[in-house]
Parts: C-alpha cells; sequence; structure tokens
C-alpha cells in the first residue's frame, strides 16, 4: 500500500489495514495517550490510543526514519556494549 492511499482511508479502514498488515515496532506513554508504532510496507502510522477509553484517537504516518527518535533513545544497547 501507498502512503497516499493510506492517507485517504477512513478512519475504520485505516484501523483494520494497521491491525491486520502492520507490524508493531514500539509503544510510548504520553500524559493522556499510549502510542503504538507500526510497520507498514514503506511507511510507519503511530496510533495515539486515548489512556481512559483505550480507543484510537489518531493516526499519524511518518514516512522518514527521522522521526522515529523517540522511539529509538528507548532501546538499550547496553548489552551490545559489554562484550
Amino acid at each position: 500500500m501507498k502512503l497516499s492511499e493510506f492517507i485517504a482511508l477512513s478512519e475504520e479502514e485505516k484501523r483494520a489495514i494497521v491491525l491486520q498488515n502492520g507490524v508493531a515496532i514500539a509503544k510510548r506513554n504520553l500524559p493522556d495517550y499510549m502510542v503504538f508504532l507500526f510497520q507498514l510496507s514503506c511507511f510507519y502510522v503511530e496510533t495515539f490510543c486515548c489512556h481512559q477509553t483505550k480507543e484510537i484517537q489518531e493516526y499519524r504516518v511518518l514516512y522518514s526514519t527521522k522521526h522515529l527518535t523517540p522511539y529509538l533513545e528507548t532501546i538499550s544497547i547496553d548489552h551490545l556494549l559489554n562484550t
């Protein structure tokens, strides 16, 4: 699926695509949301889930790895350095 095709989908279609075809990569917490990062074929999608309702409130498409910084900062590589 192309990025432009995903953007044009309805919220319900986006949910189905992300949950069926996306690969869950990471999770982070914000004050009001749990944000899950999924990888689709050529881009990434963040899903913003409300802490209270557990419903997806927003989808954000990331087309560049430079937007992955909040996730990359949480990956520990200490075990790789202590050889």
